[in-house]
Order: C-alpha cells, then sequence, then structure tokens
C-alpha cells in the first residue's frame, strides 16, 4: 500500500475512533441526562404515588393507593372496605382536656440555659420547649402557634402511638403550619413511658436548632386500698435528661454544666435519658449500680442491676436508668456522652468515670415474657435493606442511600391491613449506622444477626443498625394510617432513607411541596 493509502486508512480509523468516543459519550450523557429529568421531583406531589407498593405475602387489598396499583405478583385482591383519610383517624374530640398547653414558635437568636446564644426557633421563647408531663389516660390538648417560623413548622410525638392525624408529619398527616396560623393536636396518651416532641417539618434543620422537647407520661396511681400499687413510689425522684448539642455543644436540658439534682441516701432514682442527636450516644454510671428499667417507652420484664457497663441510646431514643442512691450520702454520675446529670447532696462529689468497655446486651437482659404471638407464621413479612449507590435525588448527583436497591422516591410503600401480624428483617450494608425509627408502633426485636433473643422483650421505636447489622423485627398492625419509616439521622432522611407504612383504604390530602411548602424531613 502506497504511503497516500496507509495515511487514509490511519486517518479513516482515527475518525471512526472519534466517531465511536463521541458517539459513546453522547450515549452516555444522555443516559445521565435521562436519569436526572427522571429524579426530578415534582413542585407537588404525594406520598401515595411513590415508589412501589410490597405487600409482603398477604393480600392486595381492593382499594390500593395510586401508584401502588401496578403490583401483582399473582395475589388476589382483598375484601372490599371503606377508605379512610388521615384527617379522620383522631382521638375522640368531645369533652375537655385534662392538659392543655399553648407552645408558640419562634425563629429568634436565644440563650439556652447553658449561656451560649444560638440562632434557631424557640418554644415559647425557650430551647429545650416546656416538658409536658401528663398522667396514663389523660386527654392532652396542644396548640401550636407559629409565630415567625417562615418555613412553617409542626409538632412530631416521638414514640407515642396516637391516632395518625396527630403525627404531626408535614405532607402527609398535616399541613405545615405557617407564620400567623395554628394547629392543635388532640390525643389521649395513654402508654407510660419517656417520649419527645419536635418538627417534622424540615427536620434535619428545625430539630437541630432548637423545635423538640420532652414528653413524659406518667403511670396511673392507686386510687383505693385494694388496688395494685402504683408503678413508681411517690417518693422517689423523676429526672428528665433530654441530651442536645447546640453549637456543637453538648448540653442535658440546655446546660452544658454538670446537671446537679438533689437525691437523699437510699433514695431510687428514675433519670429519663433522652438521645435528641443524630448518632448513637453511651450512657453509664459512676458512684452506684443501676437497672436500665426501660426502653424507648416500653418497659423491660425483671431488669437485672448493672455495674461497670455502657447503655448505648441510639439517635431518637430513650432509657430509663434507675440508681439507688447509696447509703453513705456520696454523689452518683450519670455520663450521657459529653454531659452529665449528677445525684445527691448538694455538697456531694462525683467525679468522672471513663466509659465501660462493656456495652449492656438488650438481646438477652434482662428475662422472657409471654406476648402471645406466634412470629413464625406472620401475615406480612418485609424486606428493609439498607444501602449506598451514585446516582441522582432530585436532580442533584452523589452518593444516596438505597432502599432496597432503589433511590427515594422509587422505595417501598410497606401496605398492611389492620390486625396483620407483621415481620419486617432490616439489614444495612450502607457503610454507616442508621437509627431506624417507625412512626405510629413500636416493633420487638426477635432476632439480630440470625441470634434470637433471649432476655426481656425488647420494644423499640428507633432502633440502632449498625453497618453489616441485620435485625428481625415484629409488630401488630393496630393503628390505621400512614406512617413514616426512616433514619432518625435527620440529614440521611433528607438524602432518601424515608418509607413508608400504609394501611389498606387509608388516603391522605395532603401533599409534598405544595402551596404549605411541606418538607417533613
Amino acid at each position: 500500500m502506497s504511503r497516500t493509502g496507509r495515511r487514509r486508512l490511519h486517518l479513516g480509523r482515527q475518525r471512526l475512533r472519534l466517531a465511536v468516543a463521541c458517539g459513546a459519550t453522547a450515549l452516555i450523557v444522555g443516559l445521565l441526562g435521562v436519569f436526572w429529568y427522571n429524579s426530578r421531583l415534582p413542585a407537588s406531589y404525594s406520598v401515595m404515588d411513590m415508589g412501589h407498593a410490597e405487600y409482603g405475602g398477604g393480600p392486595i387489598g381492593s382499594m390500593p393507593h395510586d401508584g401502588h396499583d401496578g403490583h401483582a405478583g399473582g395475589e388476589e385482591p382483598a375484601a372490599d372496605g371503606a377508605a379512610s383519610a388521615v384527617p379522620a383517624l383522631t382521638a375522640d374530640q368531645g369533652g375537655a382536656p385534662d392538659v392543655e398547653m399553648t407552645l408558640v414558635a419562634r425563629a429568634e437568636r436565644f440563650q439556652p440555659p447553658s449561656g451560649d446564644w444560638v440562632d434557631g426557633y424557640t418554644l415559647n421563647g425557650q430551647s429545650p420547649g416546656p416538658v409536658l408531663r401528663v398522667t396514663a389516660g389523660e386527654l392532652v390538648q396542644v396548640r401550636l402557634e407559629n409565630e415567625s417560623v417562615a418555613e412553617g413548622v409542626t409538632l412530631h410525638w416521638h414514640g407515642l402511638e396516637l391516632p395518625n392525624a396527630d403525627d404531626g408529619v408535614a405532607g402527609v398527616t398535616q399541613d405545615a403550619v405557617a407564620i400567623g396560623a395554628e394547629h392543635t393536636y388532640r390525643f389521649v396518651a395513654d402508654q407510660p413511658g419517656t417520649f419527645w416532641y419536635h418538627s417534622h417539618q424540615l427536620s434535619h434543620e428545625q430539630v437541630r436548632r432548637g423545635v423538640l422537647g420532652a414528653l413524659v407520661v406518667l403511670p396511673q396511681q392507686a386510687t383505693s386500698p385494694d388496688a395494685d400499687p402504683p408503678d413508681a413510689d411517690p417518693a422517689d425522684a423523676d429526672v428528665v435528661a433530654l441530651v442536645h448539642r447546640y453549637g456543637g455543644k453538648s448540653t442535658v436540658n440546655g446546660h452544658r454544666d454538670d446537671l446537679r439534682i438533689p437525691a437523699a441516701p437510699n433514695q431510687r432514682v428514675r433519670v429519663r435519658v433522652i438521645n435528641t442527636e443524630n448518632g448513637p450516644m453511651s450512657a453509664w454510671v459512676g458512684g452506684a449500680s443501676f437497672r436500665l428499667v426501660a426502653v424507648d417507652g416500653r418497659d423491660l420484664h425483671e431488669p437485672t442491676l448493672l455495674e461497670g457497663t455502657a447503655v448505648l441510646v441510639t439517635a431518637g431514643g430513650r432509657a430509663d436508668l434507675e440508681v439507688t442512691m447509696p447509703t453513705d450520702g456520696s454523689g452518683v454520675r450519670v455520663q450521657l456522652g459529653g454531659s452529665a446529670v449528677v445525684l445527691g447532696p448538694a455538697s456531694a462529689e462525683a467525679a468522672e468515670v471513663p466509659r465501660p468497655a462493656e456495652t449492656v446486651d438488650l438481646l438477652s437482659y434482662g428475662t422472657p415474657a409471654d406476648l402471645g404471638i406466634d412470629w413464625g407464621t406472620p401475615d406480612r413479612r418485609f424486606d428493609y435493606d439498607i444501602g449506598r449507590r451514585p446516582g441522582f435525588l432530585d436532580g442533584r448527583p452523589g452518593m444516596w442511600w438505597t432502599i432496597n436497591g432503589r433511590l427515594y422516591p422509587e422505595v417501598p410503600a410497606y401496605m398492611v391491613a389492620e390486625g396483620d401480624i407483621v415481620v419486617v428483617h432490616i439489614a444495612n450494608h450502607s457503610g454507616e449506622v442508621h437509627p431506624m425509627h417507625l412512626h405510629g408502633h413500636h416493633a420487638v426485636v426477635l432476632r439480630r444477626d440470625g441470634e434470637p433473643a433471649t432476655g426481656s422483650p425488647w420494644w423499640v421505636d428507633s432502633l440502632n443498625v449498625s453497618d453489616g447489622e441485620s435485625y428481625d423485627l415484629g409488630f401488630v398492625a393496630t393503628n390505621p394510617g400512614i406512617w413514616m419509616y426512616h433514619c432518625h439521622n435527620l440529614p440521611h432522611a433528607s438524602e432518601g432513607l424515608v418509607a413508608h407504612l400504609m394501611y389498606e383504604g387509608v388516603t391522605t390530602p395532603f401533599v409534598l411541596g405544595g402551596p404549605a411548602g411541606n418538607e417533613p424531613e
């Protein structure tokens, strides 16, 4: 071949390679453009249009949710049933409330008890907001007024199993409360325990910056000599210890220094630890032994004494520690991450002790109790598999959390019918820990990494799932509604780690986005 021919052949090959490269690039750019375009969220959409329905082996209801009627799987529709709208799922509206409170939300610069100035939000001019203490069985009415929070605000009653209409989730159970507007929550607090409340509108910002407070439901006291004794001696001390970081500094009830609580020798003190942060926290006791008597508002069965052992409290979780004060009048330190509660006489010293190497294992702590439920033959079985992969979320490229391999909003809607026995297998393969919070229900831990639970029934609404861990959880679907099931590391939720538990026949008129600007995470 002549030199001219070889040159033409070489140029032709170069052009072909260039054309192939350009074509491949155009294909990749085109595909990325399609993924980008398809990931964009509309200005207004319903959670009922999100993702795909999963029925967990149970029947498909006769009234499938919009956007969730394409799931077949060979299952037959259930019997006809009437639809219920979320606003109708409320407590009895008749009668005067036993407990009534107004909370006024403001955007302002404020000083928590620590004395540090914070640019954030307050409730009635303070953060944390007022402690709401009620007795089990009381009808509670809380009016939320928004004085100056521009993005709107709501209140979610974290861990309390109340009717769906009062769950406080913007775009799912209500609209965010705009400036100058108000919203009234009305519910019966029928579960004794330690809970908390916080905004569920832009929660990753509003909770961090101050829209939160403690909620304590005390057990009913005995009313006659023949009645059962109360769960706690009225003479015992009861202490709320809400842990929150303001400006990166850890506080207890807003105090950066040790929170000192008077306690007499031999007195029992219940310390209600509430972790409002985005990650797990350790709690431990120096100067006395203690019992872990409750987790997430549920008492443990026959808890034993602990000493030289720490308790892990996940984000959003609660742990009630019971301490019996030493008879010699010395102090006791309850260490809560970087903060502490000191119990004892005013002059008592309580030296800091390092975190114990051991952590109590709730899979075996306490003794078993028969729950009367056959978890081996549930009506529904679901998988909630957490991962991470690159992709687009509302047009933004990045590494995002996935549920069962899919990015938000193409996530599962876990469909149940009232009365179903449900088992959820939750697994974490994402590289980070996730505190998983189920609204409106408590679930009992059945297994961790395949190992059966052997201790007290371990009920949770906020579960710490470390990377590489898996849990099998069981609950009975007794609270109709549309309920979030999301990571309570709230920035993770805003990055797509959100699904919903949906009851057949329940609909919602509320939308994400829209005129109210609803944005729960």
